[in-house]
Formats: structure tokens, C-alpha cells, sequence
């Protein structure tokens, strides 16, 4: 009973950490390039859309995670079209993004499954049938699906792209110095494009995560607030992708934990063990402030060739 109980803690703890994981991550590569995109949500959205109806229209899962990506990368295209290449303000392209994605997958959705709401299988394991038979770890985390684990190695690699290459830093130059970048002979225009499209793959396979994965269906609007949750902690981590990991399973690991005080019958609403991992997050945005953790120099600035 005991073993059960602390299974089912840690597999809802990991289906709520991921899909956050997989939009900080994007996010943060986004900001550390000079691109702040608040249209998370609506990335995620599309993704969990897509992958949701590829999966129920093919039965594979890896099938509906790919064009998630894609759905990803589409949507975000926006952002590069208009905030990297026109130098649209940021912030107004990403509310346009949001509200894009919120609004079409809700009225798609409503015209095409409102009426049956379908449900995705099980998806395959990905480990074994040694490793998922251990105790307590085995089903919690060995029988997890396969994009479990590429996202943990997203965070490695990401990790090692943006402080061990010459694309990496240049990325962060872009960031925090477009100018030099400029001046040494790099394209601003292009690193952070291709910083933006990394960015809504991210979202999309986190959005894919979230439907595919952790719910298992999609309903509208099923992120919560997920993507600006996602903006918080990419300013949080800065560059540091063990952040980014730490912190996501930390709020998987608050959100599991309001579920079982919830059905222990600790008397709290739903409102309130909703917002806790919120709250906790917010605070800890302020100590890191006060702290001075500085985020990119040009973050949210438009760069524009001459400008000094």
C-alpha cells in the first residue's frame, strides 16, 4: 500500500514537472539570445493540440511528439517573422501568439471533438522489463515513456550548446551584447532566429507532454498558466540548465504534494493548492532579484544593424 501511494506521488510529480521543463528550456534559450517570448502558452497550447490529434489519428506516439515539435516551430515562426526580423515589440507579438494559440485549438477542438472528448492509450515503455520491475523506482520512473528521457537529455546538451561551442556563445552575445556579436562578424538577426525556433519546439513537445502524457486527452485551455510559469522560471535559471530541472521537478514535486493533502482530506480548495507552487515560484523570482541575478542586457530589445 505504502509502495503504491509513493508511486503514484513521484508519476504524478514527473507528469506535472515535464511539461514545464520543456518550455523553461526553450524560454530560457530564447532570453539568453536578447527574445523574450510571453507567448509560451500559446505554444504549448498548439502543441498539446497537434500531438493530441496526430496520436488519436495515427495510434503513435512518437508520431504526434514530432509534429508537435513542428506545430512548435510553426506558431513561433510569428515571433521570428515579426519580433527578430521586422523588430516588432516583443511583447505585443507574443500576447498575439498566446492569444493565437488559445483561440484555435479551442474552436478546433469544439468543431471536431467536443461532442465524443476521446481519450489516448497507455503509451510503451521505453526501459527493460528489468529496470521498470524494481521497486518504487521502476514504475514511477523506468516506465516512463521515451520522451521522458530525451528531455533530461535536452538539458544536457542544451547545457553544453550554449557554454562549450561557438554557436553557444554567440548566442548568449546576442543577449547580452548584440553590438559586439555584430561587430565581430555575427549574425544577430540569425541566432536569434534559430534561438526562437529551438524555443517553440520546446513548447510544443512540453505542450505534447501535457496532453499526450499527463492527461491523456486535450482540453481547451488545459495549461493554466503553465507558458508564464515557464517565462519565470527561464529568468530564475538565467543559463543554467540544472536550474531549469531543479526547479521544474521542485514544482512537480509541490504540485504532487497539493494533490495528496487534498485527498488526505487536509480540508484546502483546489483554488489554494492550485496556486501554492505558483506563490512558492514568485517568491523565489524576488530573492533571486534582490540577489542580483541579472537577465541578458538586451533582453527584449530589438537590435538594429548601426545602432550604438
Amino acid at each position: 500500500m505504502i509502495e503504491a501511494v509513493i508511486v503514484a506521488f513521484l508519476v504524478t510529480a514527473i507528469s506535472s514537472a515535464m511539461p514545464l521543463l520543456l518550455a523553461s528550456l526553450g524560454e530560457s534559450v530564447g532570453e539568453q539570445s536578447g527574445v523574450l517570448n510571453i507567448g509560451i502558452e500559446g505554444l504549448l497550447l498548439a502543441g498539446a493540440y497537434v500531438g493530441f490529434v496526430v496520436t488519436h489519428a495515427t495510434g503513435v506516439f512518437w508520431w504526434g511528439l514530432i509534429c508537435s515539435a513542428l506545430a512548435g516551430v510553426a506558431l513561433n515562426t510569428l515571433m521570428m517573422v515579426f519580433a527578430v526580423w521586422f523588430r516588432s515589440n516583443q511583447i505585443v507579438v507574443g500576447i498575439g501568439i498566446t492569444l493565437a494559440g488559445a483561440g484555435v485549438t479551442s474552436m478546433l477542438f469544439d468543431r471536431y471533438f467536443a461532442d465524443t472528448s476521446p481519450r489516448l492509450g497507455a503509451p510503451g515503455e521505453w526501459a527493460p522489463a528489468l529496470l521498470s520491475g524494481l521497486p518504487v523506482i521502476g514504475p514511477a520512473i523506468f516506465s516512463q515513456h521515451g520522451i521522458f528521457w530525451v528531455s533530461f537529455g535536452l538539458v544536457g546538451l542544451t547545457s553544453i550548446w550554449l557554454h562549450h561551442t561557438t554557436p553557444g556563445l554567440r548566442l548568449r552575445a546576442a543577449g547580452q551584447s548584440p553590438v559586439s556579436l555584430d561587430s565581430a562578424g555575427g549574425n544577430v538577426t540569425r541566432v536569434r532566429s534559430l534561438a526562437v525556433l529551438y524555443a517553440g519546439a520546446c513548447a510544443g513537445l512540453g505542450g505534447a507532454y501535457l496532453s499526450m502524457l499527463s492527461a491523456g486527452t486535450f482540453t481547451p485551455g488545459m495549461t493554466h498558466g503553465l507558458g508564464f510559469l515557464a517565462i519565470v522560471v527561464a529568468m530564475l535559471a538565467r543559463d543554467r540548465m540544472r536550474w531549469v530541472l531543479l526547479i521544474s521537478l521542485a514544482y512537480g514535486l509541490c504540485i504532487s504534494a497539493g494533490t495528496a493533502l487534498q485527498l488526505g482530506g487536509a480540508g484546502l480548495s483546489t483554488d489554494v493548492i492550485t496556486m501554492l507552487p505558483f506563490i512558492a515560484v514568485l517568491i523565489a523570482l524576488v530573492i533571486a532579484r534582490r540577489r542580483g541575478s541579472a537577465l541578458p542586457a538586451a533582453l527584449a530589445t530589438a537590435y538594429v544593424r548601426g545602432d550604438r
